[in-house]
C-alpha cells in the first residue's frame, strides 16, 4: 500500500506553560502541505518489521526510527504479522514540518487498511499519540487548533486556497531540545482562534511562533531568510513549529532568488 505523507506548517505558536510530565501545553493551528510529502510503501510479510529508506538521508539508528516504532507498535497491541516499509524520503528533516511524524502516521494507517483491523480515527489518533505530541494531526489531515501537547485537536476555518505557499529551510536543523530550552512559556493576551479570525493583513506581529525569538537571535540565516520572504512581498511569514523551516503565504506566484543550499517549495495553495 502507497501513501503520501505529506507535511505540516505551523501558524501560530504559543508555548502556554511546562507540565509536570516534561511536556508543555500548546497552542497552535497546524495546516496541511499537500505539495510537500514522503512516499511511504507498507506491505504484509510474515512476520518482524523490515524497513529500506531512499532520497533524503536520515541519519537515526532503527529503535529510533518513527516508521519502524510505529509498526511495532502495532504489533504490540494487534495480532498481525510482519510489516515491510520501504520510506522515500523527500520532506527535510530537523525542520518543524513533522515529516517524521506523518510518516508514522501512514505507516499505522497502512496497517490498520492491510490487516483489515477497521480502527477508527479517534483509536488511530490515540496511536499515533503514542508516537508524539504532532503525530495525531496527520490522522486527520486538515486545518486543525491543537491543544494540550498537540494531541487535543479541534476543526479550525481557515482558508487560505488560492494564496501561494512557500517552504524554505537552511542547510541545518533545529532540535526539539534547542527549540524548548530557550523558550519562554506564557499566557497570551488573545487566542490563537480569534487572532486567525482577523484579516490576513493584521496576522503578521499578532499571528507569533514563541519559537521565534531565541532560535531567530541563536541562527542569524533564519531570520535573513524572513526577512527575504517578507521583503519579497509576502502577506505573512513565520517559522513553522520549531525550525529550521519557514513558511510565507502571497497573493501571487513569488520570485525568490536564495542561495543554492536552501531547500525551496513553491505551490498553490487548492484546498
Amino acid at each position: 500500500m502507497r501513501l503520501k505523507a505529506n507535511c505540516k506548517i505551523n501558524l501560530g505558536l504559543h508555548v502556554l506553560r511546562k507540565r509536570e510530565d516534561g511536556y508543555h501545553d500548546l497552542e497552535t493551528v497546524m495546516l496541511p502541505v499537500a505539495g510537500l510529502y514522503d512516499v511511504v510503501d507498507v506491505d504484509a510479510i510474515g512476520s518482524g518489521v523490515e524497513f529500506t529508506g531512499v532520497g533524503i538521508e536520515v541519519d537515526c539508528p532503527e529503535d529510533k526510527n518513527l516508521c519502524v516504532r510505529a509498526a511495532r507498535l502495532m504489533q504490540s497491541r494487534y495480532d498481525i504479522g510482519g510489516v515491510a516499509i520501504r520510506l522515500d524520503k523527500r520532506v527535510p528533516f530537523g525542520a518543524g514540518l513533522g515529516g517524521g511524524s506523518s510518516d508514522a502516521t501512514a505507516v499505522i494507517v497502512a496497517i490498520n487498511e492491510i490487516y483489515g483491523l477497521g480502527l477508527d480515527k479517534s483509536i488511530l489518533v490515540s496511536l499515533s499519540a503514542e508516537l508524539g505530541s504532532d503525530t495525531p494531526f496527520f490522522v486527520y489531515n486538515r486545518p486543525m487548533l491543537c491543544e494540550g501537547r498537540g494531541e487535543i485537536m479541534s476543526e479550525v476555518d481557515v482558508d487560505l486556497r488560492g494564496l501561494w505557499l512557500v517552504v524554505v529551510k537552511p542547510p541545518f536543523g533545529v532540535s526539539t531540545g534547542e527549540a524548548y530550552g530557550g523558550v519562554k512559556p506564557r499566557i497570551p493576551e488573545q487566542k490563537l482562534k480569534l487572532l486567525i479570525a482577523k484579516p490576513m493583513e493584521q496576522w503578521q506581529g499578532s499571528i507569533v511562533n514563541d519559537f521565534e525569538p531565541h532560535i531567530l537571535l541563536a541562527h542569524p540565516t533564519i531570520a535573513t531568510l524572513k526577512e527575504e520572504l517578507l521583503r519579497s512581498g509576502a502577506l505573512y511569514a513565520s517559522m513553522s513549529g520549531s525550525g529550521s523551516a519557514l513558511f510565507a503565504l502571497y497573493d501571487h506566484e513569488p520570485e525568490l532568488a536564495l542561495p543554492n543550499d536552501i531547500f525551496i517549495h513553491i505551490e498553490r495553495i487548492e484546498r
